[in-house]
């Protein structure tokens, strides 16, 4: 049995290939989950490029993703995923039902269409299926593994996942803006006793200010909800773009001291759910 979750993009809204943000990451929003023999991918930015290598490498045939929603950092990883151009591999795609489109091929379809990019959508040869979801459905993607969706505050909207496997539970909440004053009850809902939340903290409260409508959140909000909710750890997800390594350790910092099961995610690091260390550290591949 195995439970694990691997960071292949951290970034939010634009990735950042600098010297200054190697530590957390520059590769746009991109999880791989591995439950039992189901290998799950959270979002594909541009984090995907480098987990589709690792796929042809390890002959990985299978996957299922989860698009939060399809804003440009969350999608733009893939038409670079090279399974896709495999006809041994099989990809089911779920999104949330996008208005004034007849589901997520459509969307996929029309970013890879001249003038935009060069290769159409129909030189992937994998086996895919696009599906609709919408937020609150469940998903029941093999023994033992379920994934729970929720609904968040996102321009556009956005779902977020809970995905249960082994008696452990890891939320993926990201893209949503809080508003001041009231927990989210959907979000409280989806990762009520969870043991990891991701969660959008792309500002601090001084940014946030400035960036009310924007459709994010910060790591003072991520703190209330788990707290609220009985959650064991916070993940601080979605980096903003200028918040290089020195800043995003200060951040890091200053929600450790609040909350002592918070950390910062990193580009390469690895969530063992079934063995999760004491603190909130977690390992480096």
């Amino acid at each position: 049995m195995e439970f694990k979750v691997k960071f292949w993009g951290v970034r939010g809204t634009f990735p950042c290939s600098y010297s200054s943000h190697l530590t957390y990451g520059g590769n746009t929003s991109c999880l791989e989950v591995n439950a039992g023999d189901r290998t799950l991918i959270l979002d594909a930015g541009t984090g995907l490029r480098a987990l589709g290598k690792r796929f042809l490498r390890d002959k990985v045939r299978n996957a299922t993703l989860l698009l939060s929603h399809a804003h440009w950092d969350h999608i733009n990883g893939f038409p670079f995923f090279e399974p896709g151009y495999w006809p041994e591999f099989n990809l089911d795609i779920f999104a949330r039902d996008l208005s004034g489109c007849s589901c997520i091929g459509e969307v996929l379809t029309t970013c890879m269409e001249k003038p935009l990019f060069p290769v159409p959508l129909t030189t992937m040869r994998a086996k895919m299926a696009f599906q609709n979801l919408q937020a609150g459905d469940q998903l029941d993607l093999g023994p033992g593994l379920v994934v729970k969706t929720g609904e968040l505050n996102h321009p556009g909207g956005a779902v977020g996942y809970r995905i249960e496997y082994g008696g452990k539970a890891f939320c993926y909440v990201t893209d949503t803006e809080h508003v001041a004053g009231r927990l989210d009850e959907k979000i409280l809902r989806l990762i009520d006793g969870a043991d990891v939340v991701l969660y959008d903290t792309t500002y601090t409260e001084e940014e946030y200010a400035t960036r009310v409508g924007w459709g994010h959140s910060t790591w003072n909000e991520g703190v209330k909800l788990v707290r609220e909710a009985g959650a064991k750890r916070l993940c601080l997800f979605h980096h903003d773009p200028d918040h290089d390594d020195n800043a995003m350790a200060a951040i890091e910092r200053d929600a450790m001291r609040v909350f002592p099961g918070a950390f910062a995610a990193r580009e390469g690091a690895v969530l063992d759910m079934l063995n999760l260390p004491a603190d909130a550290a977690v390992a480096a591949e």
